[in-house]
């Protein structure tokens, strides 16, 4: 037996609704989600620093944090797709919740062992959760309830992605920085009695709890989950319809998809990238911690991009999104140059800045991307996620740079060329579409 779609569960909708009536307990859930995966994301950020010392990496090498996380992304996007499509967006949502717990519970043996690459692992099955996730519930959210009013939706959903990497940031600041930073000729000392790889190691374990008790919360959330009644969507009763690889190319086809696919790609790239070399930048150009700079630096960067979603969310009722979207990739475009040709606490307050305005990128590109796509929604919103691969291949990108040229904000010129492309999108898609979205 089919559920009815949620769109008619209500009666007519108004184009201005923004809740969907009679099923706010499975729309709250899933808006939890939204708060697991951006904590996941930027305690990624803080493993990059952690990592960079637990075993003495390079800056490109330290990236490769990142570039685990994000490829997984790239591997599940679209066998999440198929997944919701098969079965339904909640067998998609629990299957994400297992593997992103599975992922966080290995961080423990992956840290007795003590092998980078068992690590990188890890994160990689965190990154397939969070892919499975991800792909689920921005769809999810867009649906339950009137296309007109998708994107302020799924950025209120997303207004609640800020908090939870705030959180993570304040987690790994006091969890699992030490707050210890050795002197060169300490370093010398401790290596010349021996205690140096003991040192690192205890550094390295304490990321530990923390993901430990990630993992026993995220599995327990699946086990509420798997006990809600979840809506019909309005695309669930077409089946799967023709191949998929002919289905993948005839979306790719559509400027629609294609653009927002390719623009994610470049915005994901530009945040995380932004985000990951933030505490590098700050502790290269001023005489900070690095616990200072992820409280009070880092941290602000996502108080910034919280109260950026915030806002937009408000003002996106007024003015069209992908207008909005144009004039903030403008702006970006600035303060990311202040950012290279200004370094010190100049440039690391425009980066900051920079946060509030790519806010309602990445929901605003998502929405656009899968408007009025019925049955192959679940398809595209894959590619879209699928895109986020970007996030996996600028910051090294960035770290090669500065590896290169000793300089973290020569690096940060790449995340200028990124935002150039959500800048054309802006553009275009506001000269193609003059309606509300």
């Amino acid at each position: 037996m089919t559920t009815q779609p949620l769109s008619t569960q209500s009666g007519a909708h108004d184009a201005g609704q923004l809740f969907p009536a009679g099923q706010l307990l499975p729309f709250a859930l899933v808006t939890v989600l939204f708060f697991i995966w951006g904590m996941s994301n930027n305690l990624t950020d803080i493993l990059v620093q952690q990592f960079r010392k637990s075993f003495e990496l390079s800056p490109l090498e330290a990236q490769l944090v990142q570039t685990a996380v994000f490829f997984g992304y790239f591997c599940m996007a679209l066998p999440a797709a198929l997944a919701a499509r098969r079965w339904g967006y909640k067998t998609s949502i629990l299957l994400g919740l297992i593997l992103f717990g599975t992922g966080t519970l290995m961080f423990w043996p992956a840290a007795v062992i003590g092998r980078y690459w068992l690590m990188l692992t890890a994160l990689y099955f965190v990154g397939c959760g969070s892919a499975t996730l991800e792909t689920s519930a921005n769809p999810f959210i867009a649906q339950t309830g009137p296309p007109e009013s998708s994107a302020r939706r799924l950025n209120f959903s997303q207004a609640f992605n800020p908090p939870g990497t705030i959180f993570g940031v304040l987690i790994g600041t006091f969890f699992i920085f030490s707050g210890v930073e050795l002197p060169a000729n300490r370093v010398a000392e401790m290596k010349a009695q021996g205690t140096y790889a003991a040192y690192l190691h205890g550094e390295l374990m304490r990321v530990v709890p923390t993901y430990v008790c990630i993992g026993i919360g995220v599995l327990a959330l699946a086990a509420i989950i798997a006990a809600v009644r979840f809506p019909g969507t309005r695309d669930e009763d077409s089946g799967m319809g023709h191949s998929v690889v002919r289905e993948i190319f005839s979306l790719l086809s559509t400027a629609q998809v294609l653009g927002a696919t390719v623009t994610q790609f470049f915005y994901c790239g530009a945040q995380v990238a932004t985000w990951s070399a933030f505490i590098p930048y700050v502790k290269q150009y001023t005489s900070i911690s690095e616990r200072q700079a992820a409280l009070f630096f880092l941290t602000g960067n996502l108080t910034m991009f919280f109260l950026g979603r915030v806002v937009s969310t408000a003002v996106m009722r007024w003015f069209h999104p992908s207008r909005m979207m144009a004039l903030y990739a403008a702006i970006n475009i600035f303060l990311v140059a202040i950012g290279v040709f200004l370094p010190g606490f100049v440039g690391a307050g425009a980066l900051l800045l920079s946060s509030f305005f790519m806010s309602m990128m990445f929901p605003t590109i998502f929405a656009l991307g899968v408007r009025d796509l019925g049955p192959r929604t679940k398809l595209a919103s894959s590619l879209i996620v699928m895109s986020i691969v970007g996030a996996a291949i600028v910051p090294p990108i960035l770290g090669l740079i500065a590896k290169h040229t000793g300089s973290y904000a020569i690096g940060y010129s790449v995340v200028a060329v990124c935002y150039v492309a959500v800048l054309i999108y802006g553009i275009r898609t506001s000269a193609l579409s003059k309606g509300e979205v």
